[in-house]
């Protein structure tokens, strides 16, 4: 209180000369913003998920964009280095005296759950979890978190890495030290030393013909993190997928050093399909997929059914989809599963056949009853991954239906590009007949208010240096990305009327979708089922 006091004796905020102090905050509550104090609101009610724009490992950088960005960095050699950025493993090997080396990696991600604790235990695990890939044993970590410190409640950041030092510590390593910024957007991670022994652990290039593919966690966690942010996942879904992201890899990776595993990664932001094109590239060989054996989240089939997908599905699939060949006859809208950027994954592991059925039992014994065998290298070759398609029977948790869609008033608030709030009870934003059906019930200054902004709109949207259709169509882009029914109707119907296809509104709808995100093509996609 050092600050306020000296600014009570100057009459005036030292922080701000035109504000006087002592200000409402100080006299109310004895608190002084500009010396950091805020009062404590609790965690209770704060909703980790919606104050940020893509949850989880969705948040990473594409593989496109980032290999762009790598290629044109320098390399220095380095006989010490055993696994590098080259390799593009999950962790970084650097050789030591001895017979253990140096296994290091790093991983930071935004909140995939709201509650704090549990988003700090999920970062964590998923932050240890390369070194499990590699086959190595983590003793020590770094923090690493950004947040809102003068917005949300000291509290909240104080569960995150609490969360995050017990699931360490339940690992076996010792939190050692950290590094905080002050960022508009939550994000947690560690940075992980290990120890492996040998010249590389366990690497995603030594998988050969007739290994056999095991997968030790459920796929389905981007969808889920996406369906909760608009309301349409249980949260009975939403629990079990963050008890499985919590999970520690710590018993598939000593299993799998006991069983011989040839390769493993831990399948994260790129997908199952990623993260296997991965040991395909780097073992140079090719593997068969079957859909039906791979373990998913039950909603997350549904939601894909009901095409609920976040865009980083679709980031993956460009990556990746080329490699993909898909066989048979089944759902084909259930591949993009194998596209889902997951958070905290399981381990992919390839084993040589005869070790596949005690691998599996072992880990069912130590309580992962969710890994399966999904699937096998194949032959050396064209790098290919080969799809069978087939009905999923290996479902975790209940299948549910998705919710309903949420108003669009609520949708824009969970917009993946913080759209502003379009509330219900606000007067339509066109000038469609019959939109203002309540005008009776509202007062006279707000009919004149909406009467003002019914001309101004219509004036907008008058030809001048830009004809009337072109108008027209950047009217209905609007309205998709500010998620309003009404206005995006009544665009719609009139554009028609004006003789506009639906071939140029599904191209201008494409266009607001790359503003919006997927909740506006989702938005777009629901509108134009009730127009049809």
């Amino acid at each position: 209180m050092v600050m306020a006091r000296g600014s009570m004796a100057l009459g005036h905020c030292i922080c701000n000369p035109r504000q006087p102090c002592p200000c409402d905050a100080l006299i109310n509550d004895d608190l002084c913003p500009c010396a950091g104090e805020r009062p404590d609101s609790g965690t209770g009610e704060i909703r980790l998920t919606r104050l940020v724009k893509k949850p989880g490992c969705a948040s990473k950088i594409n593989r496109s964009d980032l290999s762009r960005v790598l290629e044109g960095l320098p390399h220095y050699p380095d006989p010490n280095v055993l696994v590098g950025v080259a390799a593009g493993d999950d962790a970084g090997v650097y050789k030591l005296e001895g017979d253990y080396n140096l296994v290091q990696t790093v991983d930071v991600f935004s909140p995939v759950v709201d509650d704090p604790y549990l988003f700090g235990r999920i970062a964590a695990a998923n932050s240890v979890s390369d070194i499990y890939a590699m086959g190595g044993r983590p003793i020590c970590a770094l923090s690493i978190i950004g947040f809102p410190i003068e917005e949300l409640p000291h509290a909240v950041m104080a569960e995150i890495l609490r969360g995050g030092i017990d699931a360490m510590w339940e690992a076996g390593v010792s939190v050692i030290g950290g590094h905080s910024i002050n960022d508009s957007e939550i994000k947690c991670g560690f940075a992980v030393s290990g120890l492996v022994e040998g010249m590389g652990g366990i690497t995603n290039s030594g998988a050969r013909p007739g290994d056999q593919l095991v997968l030790t966690k459920p796929i389905g966690t981007g969808v889920l993190s996406f369906g909760a942010q608009i309301g349409r996942v249980s949260e009975a879904a939403l629990a079990l997928a963050g008890e499985s992201m919590a999970a520690l890899n710590r018993d598939a990776a000593e299993l799998m050093l006991q069983h011989g595993a040839h390769a493993c990664t831990d399948v994260t932001g790129f997908g199952l399909a990623g993260h296997l094109a991965a040991i395909c590239e780097h073992s140079r060989v090719s593997a068969r997929l079957e859909l039906s054996a791979v373990p998913f989240f039950a909603e997350a089939v549904a939601c894909a059914r009901h095409e609920i997908i976040p865009g980083a599905v679709e980031r993956n699939r460009e990556s990746y989809a080329a490699g993909v060949r898909v066989m048979g006859e089944g759902e084909a809208c259930l591949v993009d599963l194998l596209y889902d950027a997951q958070t905290s994954g399981g381990l992919l592991v390839a084993l040589p056949p005869e070790w596949v059925d005690d691998y599996i039992h072992a880990m069912q014994e130590r309580g992962h009853e969710e890994t399966s065998w999904i699937g096998e290298i194949i032959e050396p070759g064209p790098r290919a991954i080969l799809v069978a398609l087939g009905e999923p029977l290996n479902l975790i948790g209940e299948y549910r239906e998705p919710a309903p869609a949420e108003p669009a008033s609520v949708v824009a608030q969970t917009s993946c590009c913080d759209d502003p709030p379009v509330l219900e009870s606000s007067p339509a934003c066109c000038g469609e007949s019959g939109a203002m059906s309540r005008e009776e019930t509202v007062p006279s200054n707000a009919q004149q208010a909406a009467e003002t902004f019914r001309a101004m709109m219509k004036a907008a949207g008058e030809p001048g240096l830009v004809d009337a259709r072109t108008k027209k169509l950047v009217a209905i882009a609007l309205s998709i990305v500010e998620k309003c029914e009404p206005c995006l109707k009544h665009h719609v119907r009139s554009a028609r009327d004006m003789g506009i296809s639906m071939e140029e509104i599904e191209e201008i709808a494409w266009l607001a979708t790359s503003f919006s995100g997927c909740t506006g093509r989702m938005f777009y996609q629901e509108q134009l089922k009730e127009l049809s």
